[in-house]
Parts: structure tokens; C-alpha cells; sequence
């Protein structure tokens, strides 16, 4: 496998540091607010390439963090008189909620800042020890200058930075480009913790660096997120890192493209910001993961309606040749013909090309496309019906592929509300629903049949035209009725 390492501004040969074990460590949310469309595409992305992993056999040790103290937590804690630890927790289980609806698994570890601090303050004093860093009034800031390393992810050159910086009379650092490892608390009300430099808590950057040391160790595989944490965040970090360990912090950057929102950056102040949340009233969550993926994750990608109402018609196809599949493995009765014997001994070539388009820097686009080169083929053999054992094995081969990507996992197209068994709220009974409409439909299909037996075409007509407005098509073949749900 090849990815495009940011570090080196090339695609290379991933070679793991332990190949029974491969470490990944991806930035995850400041949780304040439900996460928007742009974070959900590190979300997605690096969630596929763990995946995909895993599919190729390897064993994947999976972090991301929540962020679950910051200024904006504070600053939502205050505008909604609660304490900033209600905040975060109402928020890190609306992630878990909008993850599950994309279909996005849970990390090995989700560590949280508040669960660290007594190593994040360790990790700051190791670097005050080796004079990288320096206690100002309460505050402790990272001396960039000392790290000779400086820039070398993001491409920076420090006197470049350095004319653009200033340094205001308030500042309490040496140098315009010293970061905060740790902030003296400003008030008596604002949450802290006790240090060596007195209350306080840890700047953004130092948390990564100090969980990614305790769950991964001082050099990792792959260290992952949004384009926009190249700099400062993910160049603080290796600069952190680096001077604390003394060896690379990660031998593989990759990052994600950004999303715009029909063609604007997304923006509050522009009226087109969408939460996941939002998004997912309209839409299900792997309809959405679904149109994450169909581009190259390194290529900018624009979010429209338009865009997003192609991406439910192709996953909808995806679902609708599993269905054909089921439906014919549930009641074909044919032999195995020639034609499906030839077919069956050639499937395996969109495997290969499945895993070529994977192996080439995570080219889901190309993935995707060769999952509907194997839809084509086998629903060019099923036309008119197929064999049981033709069937099984194509349904088989096409969940294969999709499950790697993260889709033909149960959410359809249906968004929260209908029958998506997604994350939303009353998700909890979502079987039991599903069940009841399971039961609803098959006395429809009971009485249509009925009516058609009788030859009350009107009234079969009529069931055809309810199931339709409920996205459900019902298909009469030689094995019996397939149901169809778009």
C-alpha cells in the first residue's frame, strides 16, 4: 500500500513499525456543539483506512481523542449555566450518536484531556527539564526557536512566521512564535487543575502529544486529521514530541481535503453551516458517508444537495442489487448455468480492482467504482432470475467490498426518523419498529396478491402506489415478489 505522506509531500510505500500491530492516531473533537459536515470527513476517511486495514489482515490500534476542556467549552458552559464537564459529556455522546448513523466504528481508545492531565503535566515538565520550554507568571510556553525542526511538516520557514507575528504588551512569552503548553487559570471559577506552575490547564496542542505517548508510544505509524491542522496543531505537535522523546513522532502524515458547501466556504456568517445532526433529518448516515467517500479524500470536495441527492440514488442502487441478490438466493431454484459459472470464475478481477484502487493512497472513488462494475456484471447474469449458488456468491462478494468502505450496514437510505436504525433519538427501538414494519408490509404484499389473484387490479394499484410513497417498489419475478427499498 502507497500513501501520500504529508511530510514529504509525496506517496510512498507504507511500511509499518510492527506489522501484527499498526498505530494510528487521529485528532478528534473539541466537544461543544454537535460536529459539522467538515469534521465528519476525517471522521469517515480514517475510519475507512483502519477498515481497510483490518480487511487486509492487520491488526489496527486506533486513537482519537475528545477535546473535552477548551475555551469553547467554557464559553458554551457559561452561556448555558452549566458546568463545562456538562458540556463535554452532553456532546461526546451526541458524537457517539452521529458516528454510529455513519457508520463510523469506535477507536481502541477515546481519551479524554480531563483523564490525562497527570501525564500531560509530565510531558510539560520534561520539556521545562530540557529547556524547551518555560514557566511565564503561571503560564508555560514551548520555545519554537530551540526546535531546529521547526516548519518541516507545514513547509513554514520560521523568519518567514516570524514577520508576520507580534507580540502584544499583554503577552507574557519570549518569542512572537512560543505556543502555550499550559494557561494559569484566570479566574477562581474557571475549571483547573493543580500543577507545578500553580492552577491552570493544558494549552490544545500538548494533549495529543501527551496521549498519543501513553496509548501509542514515542513513534507511531500514521498520525491523521483535516487539512486545516497541518499548522499550527499537528506542526506544534512534532515539535512537542520530537524534543520530548528525541524521535519521530509519526513516519506518515495524511490529511483530508477540505469541504465547501456549493461552492463557498462553510460559514456561519454565510448561513450555510450544517451540522451532521442537521444533515442527517434529510438524509441517512451512510448516505452521507457515502458521498464522503466518492471523492479522492485528499481532493477538496463540495457538499449540495444536489450532490448529496446523487449520492442516495448510487448508494440506493448498491442496496437494490443486494436485495435482487437476497431475494434470489431466498428463492431461486435454478442449476448453475454456464453463463454463471464463467461469471463466478471472473469475479474476483473487481476484487483485485477494489484492492488496487485502496493500495493507491485510499482511492475510494476508484473503489467505489469498481463495486459497481461487479453490480453491473451480475445483474447483467441475474436478468430473468439466477441460481441460488450464482446469487450467494456474488451477494457475498459485493458485501465484502462494501463493508470495507463501511456501507451495506443496515442504514439504507432512510434519515433519523424513518426507519434508519441510526443513532437519533428512540433509536433504542428501532428492532422492535422495524419489526412492525416488516409485519405491515408483508400483509400488504399479502393483500396485493390477493387482489391480483382476484383480478381487482384497482385495489392491487392502489397498494402498489402506498409502497411507493413509502420508497418501497415491489417487483414481480419468477421466484415471487421482490421488495425493493430506495
Amino acid at each position: 500500500m502507497k500513501v501520500y505522506n504529508t511530510l514529504t509531500n509525496s506517496k510512498e510505500e507504507f511500511t509499518p513499525i510492527d506489522e501484527n500491530d499498526i498505530k494510528i492516531y487521529v485528532c478528534g473533537p473539541t466537544v461543544y456543539n454537535y460536529f459539522h459536515i467538515g469534521n465528519a470527513r476525517p471522521f469517515v476517511v480514517f475510519d475507512t483506512l483502519r477498515r481497510y486495514l483490518e480487511y487486509r489482515g492487520r491488526k489496527v490500534t486506533f486513537v482519537q481523542n475528545f477535546t473535552d476542556v477548551d475555551d469553547k467549552i467554557i464559553n458554551k458552559a457559561k452561556e448555558d449555566g452549566v458546568e463545562a464537564g456538562e458540556v463535554s459529556e452532553k456532546f461526546i455522546a451526541e458524537y457517539y450518536k452521529d458516528a454510529a448513523a455513519l457508520n463510523v466504528k469506535k477507536a481502541s481508545v477515546h481519551p479524554k484531556v480531563t483523564e490525562n492531565i497527570e501525564e500531560i503535566i509530565a510531558f510539560v515538565q520534561a520539556l521545562i527539564d530540557k529547556g524547551y520550554a518555560y514557566e511565564s507568571e503561571g503560564d508555560v510556553y514551548f520555545s519554537t526557536r530551540a526546535f531546529a525542526g521547526y516548519g518541516k511538516l507545514s513547509g513554514q520557514n520560521i523568519d518567514d512566521l516570524e514577520s508576520g507575528a507580534r507580540v502584544g504588551v499583554d503577552e507574557k512569552k519570549n518569542d512572537p512564535l512560543d505556543f502555550a503548553l499550559w494557561k494559569a487559570r484566570k479566574v477562581d471559577s474557571e475549571i483547573a487543575w493543580d500543577s507545578p506552575w500553580g492552577m491552570g490547564r493544558p494549552g490544545w496542542h500538548i494533549e495529543c502529544s501527551a496521549m498519543s505517548k501513553k496509548y501509542l508510544g514515542d513513534t507511531i505509524d500514521i498520525h491523521a486529521g483535516g487539512q486545516d491542522l497541518t499548522f499550527p496543531h499537528h506542526e506544534n505537535e512534532i515539535a512537542q514530541s520530537e524534543a520530548r522523546n528525541g524521535q519521530p513522532f509519526a513516519n506518515y502524515w495524511m490529511h483530508n481535503g477540505y469541504i465547501t458547501i456549493d461552492d463557498k466556504k462553510m460559514s456561519k456568517s454565510e448561513g450555510n453551516f450544517f451540522t451532521v445532526r442537521d444533515i442527517l433529518k434529510d438524509y441517512s448516515g451512510e448516505v452521507v458517508r457515502f458521498f464522503l467517500l466518492s471523492g479522492h479524500y485528499r481532493s477538496p470536495i463540495n457538499f449540495s444537495r444536489g450532490l448529496m441527492d446523487s449520492a442516495k440514488s448510487a448508494l440506493a442502487r448498491i442496496y437494490n442489487a443486494e436485495q435482487t441478490l437476497e431475494h434470489l438466493v431466498k428463492n431461486g431454484d435454478a442449476e448453475l448455468s454456464d453463463a454463471e459459472r464463467e461469471s463466478l470464475l471472473g469475479l474476483g478481477k473487481y476484487r483485485d480492482k477494489f484492492i488496487a484502487s485502496m493500495d493507491d493512497d485510499l482511492n475510494t472513488a476508484d473503489a467505489i467504482a469498481a463495486i459497481f462494475e461487479l453490480i453491473s456484471e451480475v445483474n447483467g447474469i441475474c436478468k430473468g432470475g439466477a441460481s441460488k449458488e450464482y446469487a450467494g456468491a456474488a451477494l457475498a462478494e459485493l458485501r465484502e467490498l462494501a463493508r470495507v468502505l463501511g456501507l451495506l450496514e443496515g442504514s439504507g437510505a432512510a434519515p433519523y426518523g424513518e426507519g434508519s436504525g441510526g443513532a437519533g433519538e428512540g433509536a433504542g427501538g428501532a428492532a422492535g419498529g422495524a419489526a412492525d414494519e416488516d409485519a405491515e408490509l408483508q400483509a400488504l404484499i399479502d393483500e396485493r396478491a390477493k387482489a391480483r389473484a382476484e383480478k381487482n387490479w384497482q385495489r392491487a394499484d392502489e397498494i402498489r402506489d402506498e409502497l411507493a410513497a413509502k420508497g418501497i417498489t415491489l417487483k414481480d419475478t419468477p421466484q415471487g415478489v421482490q421488495v425493493i427499498r430506495t
